[in-house]
């Protein structure tokens, strides 16, 4: 039965859900169907939560008087709606209880699975087919409208002859898809066809992500592409030649495996081991409002919608209550917004904690109720709703003290904590005083939180002192809120509630560094959070690593917006609070953060921001120590039903994270032409060259209609991004999905490599073409710088080298070289190249493909034997507490049986004698008890200590292991390397001789050439000599022939002589012929040397008295001497 309060009707239906799990039916006696999306559903109740008929007309319809049992457990309420504030209740009425606990838990299970608000492109067509016909012909008519086809009765088309197939050929006729022809040419397609080899290439070059491990995720074989191929392609005779339609291209890119984000993504994989303080911590402010600040409603129905979003911190400000029930409520103080109970509220976060998410659930309670009565209701409350939920004790893991840790959502799964004032005080009374007397000088509470109190008359001033929001400074400045009242004192029964979640004032990062309490934590409104940051942004880190910080919104925001929460994100602040009520920029960020991670309301901060050992600036503009830098590449090419409206679209991208990382509307794509259905933009991808954090990066992708209506966006962490060719579904502000605008991209994104090693990471990742391109490079230079007879040269066999003893050959001219020496090698003589090589070292051979394998095995072996003694023990906790309790349980029993047998008369009292029976009895229970703890404590041992041999077996087992594969891969390094060491010599010692030897010819032509200069020169200049000497006494020797004449004219016989004279000749007569003069000293006839030679004056003057010529020689022996 389906009923209406506000309409005062009763229908019977029948409700069903289609079989994809797509959209809930209800069907009235008319057949007229209606249908809600189940991923539109918030809630689905039964039981006290549901909505009750009121009216009297309804109940005597619903037959409420005849009915056996509560009414409320056979009601069903579906709670539908936009966003948060905007709620639709649907009312349904079971036949049965148990029908309706079972479609409100089946409902939900639907409507919270995060897969189905993360649809692929093909599961996104589907289900539009499926709302537009799935009823009747007169569905088929409206689609058709809508696709402005014939839709007359008489065109009709029979819904069994619109098949899926049929579906999408209608599809890709009304839309037609050029870019994805262009993708399927670019891959190297021949003709209309791909080959396995080919797509094997596209799936692992353009589709893989290549941040992932090669070992954990290998590429696609070609085998495993053809069982791909077969998936998608329908045409089996093209199957078995290994080919591929563009058709089959297509289904293989709306298919489950290329959606955006990797489904491992959405499930809770994050380690939820570490202490609180590590994780960011989905928050809420001001939960109870629907509106704005000061004049808004309040709701109890927005607890239960924020804990149903994920959120695991919420506010509550509690007021006295003015009623004669003297009930506390919840209302924003001094303002105009209406009250709501306390209790109601308990009531509904008890209903919804842990629907959504099991780990803890923060209550921040901003107190100012100052009746104790009041108080102690509160604390009454929320013991008797929360039951065993509620956190009052401290772990014993986990004890209050300076430098313990905050324990881990892991350990406090299923609980709630209180964060509360906390008061040390006796009583109520003594604490109005305390109030009254604490003091206001800030030196006080300065040196209150540095020193370490030691009495608890200490702790208990400087938590007097403590304010959740410093609302004491609120006076001050109307950016700390709007309360002008400081939050009242806490109760002893109230201050007992709080455990690990204390507030404090904030006074400095020193001093709370030097007290190192964990379990205190500080609350900053934003403006003065920002002022933190911007002066002491490390120290703002480090303090966020050890405690707690909640981060609130400015007093002036009173029309709830949101300030950006990625400012403190940055900074590693936990609880970053929002106003949930309104869904903007900020909130949508928020909404985008924490969908992962299993919709937890928790996300492990990064690394570094959880490692003391490690320092991080949030406006470092460097790489990260240990994170790795992505470059994130993003090409729109088009989009497809983003309107039904014949209007123009665009497409922004958005980066959010670090400051250095933030770009807001980095791209915005020309507008196309009024074309919504299918346009194409296909521009210059947007490149963020350098995101220096990924894993706290967003990339924000919006549509846009040419006015500026927002569409739809889609926000997805860098860390989750698929690269290649993908459909990204858009979703409306409320970050609820759409089911058909959806943009396709072609996004890259790996690890950024600075410019100057961008060769080095080319080279590494193609080998090949990069030698290739360095051989192309070196015969190109080689034709430039060839000289002249180096060719032949090259051609000739080299000569032998000489020896340094031999003495060299005289040169041509007979000239002797010099004295020999000994031949030392020239500064200038090429050296071979020194080429260290080293040896890897451990952790380098740690690295080792082989090695990390074997690592990764025995990580999960030792997984695989924690996680099942894990399973031993808690099945064993389970056991011994099942156990404790019925022993427990059986001792009361006993005990009450026997009590009632011991009392007697009117005042049912006890008899001395009865009383130590009983005594002695709940003695002897007290000792079963603690013997059985005992002997559970020993069997816990007993499996732990199992636990600790095993894996010290097994640990011991796998160091053999590993070092039996470091030896093999320190040999094979070894040998690798000696071999490469090897050749590298071999190689220098080639080239070297061969260096040599052409240094060697060119120094014998050098030397020859210099000393043939050298000669010619000194010849030349001897000669010179020669010639002008010989020139001068040529001149000589004209000249006394010159003056011989006059002489010779003298010594003329004036007379003849008698020819008788001659008759007697002596010996000097022979010598001297008659009539000749004797030559002046002839008797001492002195021969003087011309030029070296024995050339005498005498024979001179006969040779020019006979006028002949005589040459004179040169003796070559005589001038070198």
């Amino acid at each position: 039965m389906k009923w209406d309060d506000d309409l005062s009707t009763v229908t019977p239906i029948t409700l069903t859900v289609d079989p994809h799990g797509y959209f809930l039916h209800w069907t009235d006696q008319n057949k007229e169907t209606e249908l809600l999306d189940i991923t539109h559903i918030k809630d689905a109740r039964t039981g006290k939560s549901t909505k009750t008929p009121k009216e009297a007309k309804l109940r005597e319809l619903l037959d409420v008087g005849n009915l056996v049992g509560r009414i409320e457990n056979r009601l069903l309420t579906i709670v539908t709606g936009p966003d948060m504030v905007n709620i639709t209740y649907l009312n349904f009425m079971a036949l049965q209880e148990e029908e309706a606990t079972e479609w409100a838990e089946e409902l939900f299970s639907l409507a919270s699975n995060l897969l189905s608000h993360n649809m692929n492109r093909e599961t996104s067509l589907e289900k539009a087919i499926v709302r537009m016909f799935s009823a009747d012909k007169k569905r088929v008519e409206t689609a058709l409208e809508h696709c402005n086809l014939p839709f007359g009765r008489s065109d009709s088309i029979p819904l069994e002859d619109f098949t899926p197939d049929l579906y999408r050929s209608f599809l890709s006729h009304l839309c037609p898809r050029p870019e994805l022809s262009s993708v399927f040419s670019q891959q190297g397609a021949k003709g209309a066809y791909l080959s396995v080899d080919q797509m094997t290439e596209f799936i692992n070059e353009r589709q893989r992500d290549p941040r992932l491990n090669e070992i954990l995720y290998p590429p696609l074989r070609p085998s495993q592409t053809q069982t791909l191929m077969e998936k998608y392609e329908l045409n089996h005779s093209l199957l078995k030649q290994g080919l591929i339609t563009l058709e089959g291209l297509s289904k293989y890119l709306v298919s489950d495996e290329n959606g955006v984000i990797p489904p491992e993504k959405l499930d809770q994989s994050e380690d939820m081991t570490f202490p609180l303080s590590h994780y960011f911590i989905n928050s809420s402010h001001n939960t109870y409002l629907t509106a704005g600040q000061l004049a808004g409603s309040s709701s109890v129905e927005m607890y239960r919608q924020v804990m149903l979003a994920g959120c695991r911190c919420v506010e509550l400000d509690c007021w006295k209550g003015r009623t004669t029930e003297e009930e506390p409520v919840i209302t924003h103080g001094f303002t105009m917004t209406s009250e709501i109970c306390f209790k109601e509220v308990i009531e509904a976060i008890a209903e919804c904690a842990f629907k959504t998410s099991p780990f803890p659930v923060i209550l921040s309670f901003e107190n100012h109720v100052d009746s104790p009565k009041q108080q102690a209701k509160m604390a009454e409350y929320c013991r008797s709703i929360f039951g065993d939920a509620l956190l009052i004790d401290p772990l014993e893991k986990y004890p209050l003290e300076s430098g313990v840790p905050l324990p881990s959502p892991q350990e406090l799964i299923g609980k709630i904590l209180i964060k509360n004032k906390k008061s040390h005080k006796p009583s109520a009374a003594h604490g109005n005083k305390r109030m009254a007397e604490q003091p206001t000088n800030q030196s006080v509470a300065a040196e209150q939180a540095t020193d370490e109190p030691s009495s608890p008359r200490e702790i208990e001033a400087e938590d007097d002192d403590d304010d959740d929001d410093d609302d004491d400074d609120c006076k001050k400045t109307s950016d700390e809120g709007t309360a002008e009242e400081r939050e009242a004192v806490a109760t002893e029964e109230m201050s007992t509630l709080v455990n690990y979640v204390q507030p404090t004032k904030f006074n400095s990062f020193e001093a709370s560094k030097k007290v190192n309490r964990s379990f205190q934590m500080s609350s900053f409104v934003e403006t003065k959070a920002l002022e933190h940051l911007t002066k002491s942004p490390v120290e703002f880190v480090e303090y966020n690593k050890q405690q707690l910080s909640r981060i609130y919104p400015k007093g002036t925001r009173v029309d709830s917006s949101n300030y950006m929460p990625q400012l403190f994100w940055n900074a590693g602040c936990q609880l970053v609070a929002l106003n949930f009520q309104t869904i903007d920029l900020s909130m949508q960020l928020n909404l985008g953060m924490y969908e992962y991670n299993g919709k937890s309301g928790y996300r492990l901060k990064p690394e570094f921001m959880r490692r003391p050992d490690k320092h991080f600036d949030p406006f470092a503009e460097s790489t990260v120590d240990g994170i790795v830098a992505n470059t994130v590449k993003v090409k729109i090419i088009s989009g497809q039903f983003l309107s039904d409206k014949k209007v123009g679209v665009y497409v922004e991208l958005d980066m959010f994270g670090l400051p250095v990382d933030t770009r807001r509307k980095a791209l915005k794509t020309k507008t196309s032409q009024s074309n919504a259905i299918n346009p194409v933009w296909d521009e210059d991808p947007i490149i963020f060259k350098k995101v220096v954090l990924p894993t706290l990066a967003s990339l924000r992708i919006a549509a846009f209609e040419e006015g500026g209506k927002f569409i739809g966006h889609r926000i997805i962490p860098v860390p989750a991004i698929r690269p290649g060719y993908r459909y990204i579904g858009l979703r409306n502000e409320k970050n609820q999905s759409l089911i058909l605008p959806a943009v396709f991209v072609y996004i890259e994104v790996k690890d950024y490599v600075p410019d100057t090693f961008a060769d080095v990471i080319e080279a590494l990742s193609n080998p090949i073409r990069y030698v290739n391109l360095l051989e192309q490079r070196s015969q190109q230079l080689a034709a430039l710088t060839l000289e002249e007879g180096e060719e032949e040269t090259s051609k000739e066999p080299g000569p032998t080298e000489p020896k340094a003893n031999l003495r060299p050959a005289p040169l041509e001219n007979g000239l002797s070289p010099g004295p020999t020496v000994t031949p030392r090698t020239p500064t200038n003589t090429p050296q071979p190249a020194a080429t260290d090589m080293e040896a890897a070292t451990l952790e380098e051979l740690r690295q080792q493909k082989l090695i990390m394998r074997e690592q990764k095995r025995h990580y999960r072996e030792m997984k695989d034997v924690v996680k099942r003694h894990h399973k031993k023990t808690l099945e064993m906790v389970k056991e011994h507490t099942t156990k404790h309790n019925q022993a427990k349980n059986q001792h009361t029993r006993r005990h009450n049986a026997l009590l009632k047998t011991k009392q007697h008369g009117k005042t049912r009292s006890l008899t001395p004698g009865g009383e130590a029976e009983l005594k002695q009895f709940d003695e002897e229970g007290e000792d079963q008890l603690r013997e059985l703890r005992e002997q559970q404590q020993q069997q816990l041992l007993e499996l732990r200590q199992e636990q600790y041999y095993s894996e010290k077996y097994l640990k011991r087992e796998h160091i053999k292991q590993l070092m039996e594969k470091l030896t093999t891969v320190t040999e094979e390094s070894q040998n690798n390397q000696m071999k490469k060491l090897k050749d590298i010599c071999d190689k220098e010692k080639k080239d070297l001789k061969k260096k040599m030897e052409k240094r060697r010819t060119e120094k014998i032509k050098e030397r020859t050439l210099c000393v043939c200069v050298c000669v010619c020169v000194c010849l030349e200049d001897a000669q010179s000599k020669r010639q002008e000497r010989l020139v001068e006494q040529h001149k000589g020797i004209q000249q006394q022939i010159l003056d011989e004449k006059p002489k010779k004219q003298k010594q003329l016989p004036t007379k003849p002589q008698r020819k008788n004279r001659h008759l007697c000749v002596t010996p000097n007569h022979i010598e001297h012929p008659p009539n000749v003069t004797p030559w002046p000293n002839q008797n001492k006839e002195q021969k003087t040397p011309l030029y070296g030679q024995g050339v005498t004056l005498a024979k001179i003057k006969q040779s020019c008295a006979t006028k002949t010529t005589q040459s004179y020689t040169w003796d070559k022996q005589s001038y070198s001497q």
